[in-house]
């Protein structure tokens, strides 16, 4: 007669995690090198370069240059070009190697809009990453623009500042551009996906842990009487450059409560919604599981 082998002990479900990372303010930027590359690729296709020339240079058209001119009356060419001529007793810049005029190579876009689009893309990060304009300071700053849009429309204001802005002439190479975006790319990949990694908090149910500094231990904690509060008020920083981030606080209860701010996180409505369905599952289970009388 056979006997059944005894039945193995399982082992217990892995508790479902939910790990939330905080950002630094340099996620933020990636407008910045996206637009850098953007403008890259535009000044390359521009198929134009930028010549080094003296102060002075004036440009001719139409000069007849007898060395280009066809000497055997068959070609079409002329020998007449547009030319710069430099001023008495300046010369191009040499290469140092053959001593001779160095040839234009610097590939530059011919409009000057690529240059200033890049730089107010720029700015406008700068200035939104560091001035926080949470609730109704947005409010007030979009309502301004708008106010002030409409004034400057009734009182005949946008043409004249218009063609003053029309002077303003920033030119970067490809060159430029793609030094300041690799750079920045770069250093957004290392602090995104490897120093942003080390500042988080895991909730589980029952508990949650958190890690506020880099090196640091976890420091575990109880999730009862636990409140989340979520903030996105900040238009232009959590919904325009973030993508529907804000930042997360958590407050703990006991006799000694504690409040951690974790400031960047993406994604944060979803992550709060499933954090609140754990925590009402184990209240769920914890009421099932307690003894009736």
């Amino acid at each position: 007669m056979s006997t059944a082998p005894p039945a193995q002990p399982q082992a217990p479900p892995r508790q479902k995690e939910i790990t939330i990372y905080s950002h630094s303010s340099l996620f933020y930027w990636w407008p910045v090198w996206v637009g850098g590359f953007i403008m890259a690729i535009d000044t390359f296709f521009s198929h134009e370069v930028m010549a080094l020339v003296p102060v002075h240079t004036e440009p001719e058209q139409n000069r007849q240059l007898p060395w280009l001119k066809s000497e055997d009356g068959k070609s079409k060419d002329e020998g007449i070009r547009n030319v710069l001529v430099l001023p008495k007793g300046k010369e191009l810049p040499k290469n140092k190697t053959t001593g001779k005029p160095e040839e234009p190579h610097l590939r530059i876009a011919h409009s000057k809009n690529v240059g200033v689009l890049f730089c107010t893309i720029l700015l406008l990060v700068v200035f939104i990453t560091n001035v926080p304009l949470r609730g109704l300071w947005s409010v007030i700053v979009i309502g301004t623009i708008i106010f002030l849009s409409i004034i400057f429309a009734i009182l005949d204001w946008w043409d004249p500042i218009l063609t003053y802005l029309s002077f303003l002439d920033i030119r970067i190479n490809m060159g430029g551009y793609l030094f300041i975006s690799i750079v920045l790319f770069a250093l957004w990949c290392i602090i995104t996906f490897l120093f942003d990694k080390q500042i988080y908090m895991v909730f589980a149910p029952g508990q949650f842990r958190v890690r506020l500094e880099i090196g640091e231990g976890e420091t575990a904690y109880d999730t009862a009487g636990m409140t989340i509060q979520k903030q996105r008020s900040d238009l232009f920083r959590h919904w325009i450059l973030g993508l529907g981030s804000g930042d997360l606080i958590v407050r703990t209860s006991g006799a000694h409560p504690m409040q951690f701010d974790l400031p960047n996180v993406l994604f944060l409505g979803r992550k709060v919604k499933e954090i609140e369905e754990m925590l009402r599952s184990r209240q769920v289970v914890a009421a099932s599981a307690a003894p009736t009388s």
